[in-house]
């Protein structure tokens, strides 16, 4: 929604309600703290009202993180760490199944009462916001339990589907898809969104959730082998392709190769044409903490996550004659990169703005900018004042632009087992265009030239492209890789024999820091880590609602 209307609707839908009871006059009145359920639902701004409350259950920076994968490290959350190291105990209660189940009674109500009022296509949008709010909920569920119950109604305490089964991950994908396409012709576009209604959900956003949640659920029947992919596969092309054509979006180049990518994220960024839903932060309003989060290793970039950008000349580091080494503190790892690069971590000795205004930082093991790895976060790290006062004020994009051309050209290699020039070139070759790597990189003949390989290089751009935007430990899960790479140490920067070492010289090997037979930092040993299957593919339903259900609900494998 519009900054200046979003100033108007802080308050809650109970609130909302609250001031339209007090703005009422005449001798028979309801209770002055609130409005009975029969005196609403009676206009489509009413409807629009009740439709504001969905906007708060978009997760923004619980989807900001990678602390549950092998890309990220850092303090900022046990959870995340214990689900990252295969330590993950099941918990009595999850705010995620509580949080969603709330918002899809929120949802389900208002659908409801859309049926008794008789407005019709009077209120055909709000409608469609709550279909998709509905749908985004139990996305949020499916891709961590599988399948759960799926519930379509208001319910009470009587109601028999209170005890009802788990529907399958299908089952539940599939009702995900019915809901946005029924949504699809009720939102508005992008371009119809008055000033003041920037930020409410449009087709746009409603075509990337399908074409995102059709190719999780088409990859991992694949690679799962639980039935056949085709059909996720082609809603998740049809999905993405529809988006690309509206016109509606483009990816964000306002401040060329060498920082529009870094921009993208902090304030510069915000209503863009590149975001297609986020969760919005106004000053004064509604706030946040994650860059000085981020200052102090809430979440630090691993030494897998820093070998997997290509260098400049499109080649991975294992095969580039431009690959400088590791052993210059703030030069040769990041020379010669994919910007991405510099523009996700801090490259040492650069400057990075604080509460005193700009300053160099040089990442280490010891004094203030310690980290684990030797890396540090440059990506969401806001350039305002009031980011370094504990008050951000940029949004969190949960569905961009960059997103729907990666999944699109996955999807196509998935479908056709190749991928033409041309659709290269319009999704991948389009991302490396946006931060001044090679055209001819994105190509099948420099791909089959440099024997690489076309899967793995589509893999690698998405890695990269959406870092800590939380998308990669679900991809390891769909792709079916997780056994393979969630095990392994998470490393970092190579400290013996470096700047680092030289930096640091009081450092006990063994003792302070440890490192692997290359002198490489190892933040957590591989001995530390594992991912049994299935057990880990899933997270556990949470026990009081395995308790609660009566014998109806079971619980995911292995937990």
């Amino acid at each position: 929604m519009g900054r200046a209307l979003m100033n108007r609707l802080t308050v809650t839908y109970t609130g909302a309600l609250l001031m339209l009871a007090l703005g009422c006059k005449g001798l028979d009145l309801g209770p002055k703290d609130q409005v009975s359920d029969a005196s609403f639902w009676k206009t489509p701004d009413q409807f629009r009202l009740a439709a504001n409350d969905f906007y708060w259950r978009l997760l923004g920076a619980q989807n900001y993180t990678e602390l549950n994968s092998d890309i990220a490290t850092g303090s900022g959350n046990s959870v995340m760490s214990s689900l990252s190291n295969g330590s993950f105990l099941p918990q009595a209660n999850d705010t995620v199944w509580d949080n969603s189940y709330a918002g899809i009674r929120a949802t389900n109500y208002l659908l409801q009462k859309a049926q008794e009022s008789g407005l019709g296509s009077q209120i055909d949008r709000w409608v469609g916001e709550a279909l998709f709010f509905r749908a985004y909920n139990y996305w949020t569920l499916v891709k961590r339990y599988g399948g759960v119950p799926l519930i379509t109604k208001v319910l009470d305490v009587t109601s028999p589907e209170v005890y009802a089964t788990r529907s399958t991950q299908q089952e539940v994908i599939d009702f995900i898809i019915a809901d946005l396409d029924n949504a699809i012709p009720k939102l508005l576009k992008q371009s119809q969104l008055s000033a003041a209604e920037m930020g409410r959900v449009t087709q746009g956003a409603a075509l990337a959730l399908k074409a995102r949640a059709a190719l999780y659920q088409g990859t991992w029947l694949k690679y799962h082998a639980e039935g056949s992919p085709t059909a996720m596969i082609a809603d998740a092309i049809a999905a993405a392709e529809q988006l690309i054509a509206s016109s509606e979006y483009g990816l964000y180049t306002d401040h060329g190769t060498d920082s529009s990518y870094k921009f993208l994220f902090i304030l510069q960024g915000d209503d863009s044409k590149e975001v297609i839903l986020a969760k919005r932060y106004y000053a004064g309003r509604a706030t946040h903490n994650w860059t000085r989060e981020l200052w102090f290793n809430y979440m630090i970039p691993t030494k897998k996550l820093a070998d997997m950008y290509l260098c400049k000349d499109g080649l991975p580091i294992t095969i580039s004659p431009q690959f400088q080494g590791y052993d210059s503190l703030e030069t040769t790892e990041f020379q010669n990169r994919d910007p991405r690069m510099a523009q996700t971590f801090i490259v040492p000795g650069t400057t990075v703005h604080q509460e005193n205004g700009f300053n160099p930082v040089i990442p280490g093991f010891s004094g203030t900018n310690a980290t684990r790895t030797g890396y540090m976060l440059r990506k969401f790290l806001d350039e305002t004042d009031d980011a370094a006062h504990f008050v951000g004020q940029y949004d969190f994009k949960e569905f961009r632009y960059g997103e729907v051309l990666l999944n699109l050209a996955e999807a196509l290699f998935e479908r056709d087992g190749v991928i033409s020039d041309g659709d290269l070139n319009r999704t991948i070759g389009a991302l490396r265009r946006r931060v001044g790597m090679p055209d001819s990189s994105a190509t099948n003949a420099f791909v089959n030239s440099n024997g690489l390989n076309m899967l793995t290089e589509i893999r690698r751009e998405r890695t990269v492209e959406l870092a800590f935007e939380g998308f990669r430990r679900d991809d390891l899960r769909r792709w079916k890789t997780a056994e393979t790479e969630m095990p392994q140490a998470l490393r970092g920067v190579k400290f013996v024999g470096t700047e680092y070492q030289q930096r640091d010289p009081g450092l006990v090997i063994g003792t302070d820091i440890q490192v692997d037979a290359g002198g490489f930092v190892v933040s957590e040993l591989a001995a530390s880590r594992q991912f049994v299957v299935p057990k880990h593919y899933l997270n556990p339903i949470p026990l009081q609602q395995i308790q609660l259900s009566k014998g109806t609900l079971t619980q995911n494998p292995g937990w």
